[in-house]
């Protein structure tokens, strides 16, 4: 639901430009602060506001100081100059810290949507139906969903047995499943989502019914060669995390050479893509981001 996020803030934003960087290793969306600052105030010089601002938010000792990013951005000028970035989630808080009628619906919204994760830890059945609800609003069939929602509770099973075996550092979690993919589809699980025109999107949600059943396949696998063979910490794990891709990869060889064609497809289900997509910052950013001014179309 990221990208109804994102279309929430294009909305409250109205024509207002709010120029955005987008880094691919973090997969993360940065926002130019004093273009957002200049939307939601009336202040002649978004620029001064915003340096009032932070400085009050450093000497209240904010985290949300501490979260900021300087990068490079095209300017009026049209020359890069360095400027305050936050994330996403930096820039829903600096909304909330800004009085601003422009602000309000948005504070209205983020108050309702605490106020539905809060029923939903009294009722999980609401959460269930609210990603029911939000994969029939795409048009996925209610076969499809049902599928899908076996698949999240299949890799909760294979990120248990995974954790009972050693492996408790969530970056060891990544670097295990980039194992088991690039095993069956020669890529890292980054590359797949870039192959597909994908940022911030789930990955299975774009793949085709063949691409998620490999996919599945070679977790399933894995899975139980795990709680087979007990491998313990990372090492040890990725040596079975490959054996558990390649029986996902012989499957695939053998359907392709049946179909005599691959199965692997840079198709998606968006209904929009990405415009001016991975122009290289030289900044004094050390996060490899790259400069996108178009967050979708």
């Amino acid at each position: 639901m990221e990208n109804d996020k994102l279309k929430t803030i294009s909305n409250l934003f109205e024509d207002s430009e709010i120029r955005s960087v987008w880094d691919s290793e973090k997969e993360e969306y940065y926002f130019s602060v004093v273009d957002v600052v200049g939307a939601l105030t009336n202040s002649n010089i978004p620029r001064n506001y915003w340096s009032d601002l932070k400085r009050k938010l450093k000497q209240e000792g904010s985290q949300l100081h501490e979260n900021i990013v300087q990068l490079k951005m095209k300017a009026a000028d049209g020359k890069m100059r360095e400027t305050d970035t936050l994330d996403t989630k930096g820039i829903l808080r600096l909304i909330e810290s800004i009085p601003s009628p422009k602000a309000e619906p948005f504070k209205i919204w983020l108050a309702k949507m605490g106020d539905d994760r809060i029923n939903e830890v009294f009722d999980p059945e609401l959460a269930v139906n609210r990603v029911v609800d939000y994969y029939r609003s795409r048009g996925y069939d209610d076969k499809w969903i049902k599928s899908r929602l076996t698949g999240v509770v299949d890799r909760r099973k294979l990120t248990d047995v995974w954790k009972e075996n050693g492996i408790t550092k969530g970056y060891e979690y990544g670097i295990l499943t980039n194992e088991i993919y690039k095993e069956w589809s020669g890529m890292k699980a980054s590359q797949y989502k870039e192959y597909k025109g994908l940022r911030k999107e789930s990955l299975r949600d774009n793949m085709t019914d063949i691409e998620v059943a490999l996919a599945d396949l070679g977790e399933i696998a894995t899975r139980e060669l795990v709680k087979k063979h007990k491998p313990y910490g990372l090492r040890e794990n990725k040596e079975i995390a490959k054996r558990g891709g390649k029986i996902a990869k012989n499957t695939r060889n053998d359907l392709e050479k049946e179909l005599g064609e691959t199965v692997i497809t840079s198709k998606n289900a968006l209904g929009y893509k990405y415009l001016e997509d991975n122009k290289k910052l030289k900044g004094k950013s050390k996060t490899g981001l790259k400069e996108n001014s178009d967050i979708k179309k």
